[in-house]
């Protein structure tokens, strides 16, 4: 678990990542997402998560650029969407992705979601750009066990990550279990459920006990279950209080508690439904 802000965990290919960083789904390009990625850099955080979709690689890449941070210190992320999958689409689709972010590489690559009957020929683009030193690692997001039980059995190269949406009424138990099993690390989008567990009052109660917000109780029990977090801000004062969850450590009872608030219910789609 990360003890710190710059903390990382080993992915199965010896390269390291951090445990917390920014995402910046639904960050307008432009202003906003520059100005929020050069805040969590100068807070401290030390990745970064984007995509396609979001259609802010552009500014991300200008952020970093902009930081006076040495490119080797910033852990990058990006994703090829839905529409991109396939050998050829996805080779493309990276090389607009990297021309965006005006990088030489990306730290890691994932496939958003695994989509119908295609990932398999995606991630034959996705072990090229490994091969080919383009990529530091690749991963996959929103896959479930038998995504990645059929995506082993047919590649030569296992996931490092398996990127989910995971909080406490999500908490994806059983998955977790299969990537531990199978040393993929598991990575939460929307760690703080959309906000809807912002309101609960066991993570309320709990986080009296700390002098923390809930959020922030929520963010360390993710810390806790080694699960790698990449809250969404573009407060500067949000984007400070999130990474603020290193002086404090949940209790065995804390963690069993928060673990009873488990829905088992996801707040977007069902990764055999959307394509």
């Amino acid at each position: 678990m990360g003890k710190s802000l710059q903390g990382t965990v080993l992915l199965h290919n010896g390269v390291k990542m951090p445990y917390f960083g920014l995402g910046v789904y639904k960050v307008e390009e432009g202003n906003e997402v520059i100005d929020s990625v050069k805040t969590a850099l100068e807070v401290g955080y030390r990745a970064i998560d984007t995509a396609a979709l979001y259609e802010n690689e552009e500014g991300v890449g200008k952020a970093i650029k902009e930081s006076g941070i040495p490119r080797k210190e910033i852990f990058v992320t990006t994703k090829v969407w839905n529409t991109d999958h396939g050998y050829e689409k996805t080779l493309k689709a990276f090389d607009k992705s990297i021309s965006k972010l005006g990088l030489d590489y990306v730290d890691l690559y994932l496939i958003h979601w695994p989509g119908k009957d295609t990932f398999l020929d995606t991630w034959r683009a996705l072990e090229k750009l490994y091969r080919d030193g383009r990529v530091r690692a690749i991963g996959v997001s929103n896959f479930k066990p038998h995504h990645l039980q059929t995506l082993m059995e047919h590649s030569e190269e296992k996931p490092v990550i398996n990127q989910v949406e995971l909080h406490p009424y999500f908490q994806q138990k059983e998955l977790r279990e299969f990537c531990k099993q199978h040393d993929i690390v598991v990575e939460a989008w929307s760690p703080l459920g959309r906000g809807q567990v912002l309101d609960d009052p066991v993570l309320a109660e709990i986080g009296k006990k700390y002098g923390k917000t809930p959020a922030q109780v929520t963010l360390r029990w993710h810390l806790q279950n080694d699960i790698v977090i990449i809250p969404k801000s573009v407060t500067p004062s949000r984007i400070k209080e999130n990474a603020d969850i290193f002086d404090f450590e949940l209790t065995a009872e804390d963690m069993e508690q928060i673990d009873q608030l488990d829905k088992n219910t996801r707040l977007f789609k069902d990764p055999d439904l959307f394509f």
